[in-house]
């Protein structure tokens, strides 16, 4: 009997570590964990700057939030908070889907707003930072 033939059994020609190393039906499951995990630091991370800097401010009015943005070292990691939550969020909510919406038509819907939100209320976002940061006014 051949392997070809109805019935008979294929010889695995991977050993079970070779299985294992496959990461999962996609073959990115270890990076995109590792990539979630890493991004929860760095949001950390920067919640934390945000809290402290706002607590050390003597007020939260706008002209004091737009003098604080003015400075580089308060602009930059502002605006890497921003990307760094969107991206985190566009990651989990990607997650949801690939494992729990089965229909391929609907996966692919929500994959693709999923998408297409992140990078719009990213770019929205940054967008309000630096028109703050760079001298505009709250119109």
């Amino acid at each position: 009997m051949s392997a070809a033939e109805p019935g008979a059994r294929a010889v695995p020609t991977e050993t079970p570590l070779g299985r294992v190393r496959g990461l999962g039906a996609s073959g990115e499951g270890a990076h995109h964990w590792w990539e979630e995990r890493l991004s929860s630091i760095g949001l950390l991370l920067l919640l934390v700057w945000l809290i402290v800097s706002l607590l050390r401010m003597p007020a939260l009015d706008f002209d004091s939030i737009r003098a604080w943005l003015a400075q580089p070292l308060a602009a930059t990691p502002m605006l890497l908070l921003v990307f760094a939550t969107f991206w985190h969020a566009k990651m989990g909510l990607l997650v949801i889907v690939e494992d729990y919406v089965h229909e391929e038509g609907g996966k692919l819907f929500w994959l693709v707003l999923i998408n297409f939100f992140a990078v719009f209320a990213g770019a929205l976002a940054a967008f309000c930072v630096l028109k703050i940061a760079l001298g505009g006014s709250a119109d």
